[in-house]
């Protein structure tokens, strides 16, 4: 291999590295957004597990977040206490920042 091989393998490499951090930081951020909305919704426990691995998979539906909006925008219609949606976007805005340093963490 010549250093141009060897700095694209290594581009490569970095660039799927990046991807995957991402990935795991934004199921972290989901399944910390789940956990909050299920508290709302009077959910604790194994059922606030289970509600929080949902949100986790309804990111799965498309790329960026919309798709984890309108589960939790659809979830919190039910919720006792009133949520708006600039709640929601804001709680997800802020548990993005802690969601990187859990991971960076290995929590």
């Amino acid at each position: 291999m010549n250093s141009f091989d060897d700095r694209q393998d290594r581009f490569e490499k970095e660039f799927a590295h990046s991807a995957e951090l991402q990935f795991k930081v934004d199921a972290r951020r989901n399944k910390l957004v789940g956990l909050w909305a299920a508290e709302l919704l009077g959910k604790s426990g194994d059922e606030a597990a289970e509600y929080a691995k949902s949100v986790v998979i309804a990111d799965l539906e498309e790329a960026g977040d919309e798709d984890v909006f309108r589960k939790l925008r659809a979830d919190l219609d039910n919720a006792p206490k009133p949520v708006s949606d600039e709640e929601i976007r804001n709680k997800m805005d802020e548990l993005m920042p802690v969601a990187k340093q859990q991971i960076r963490d290995g929590a």
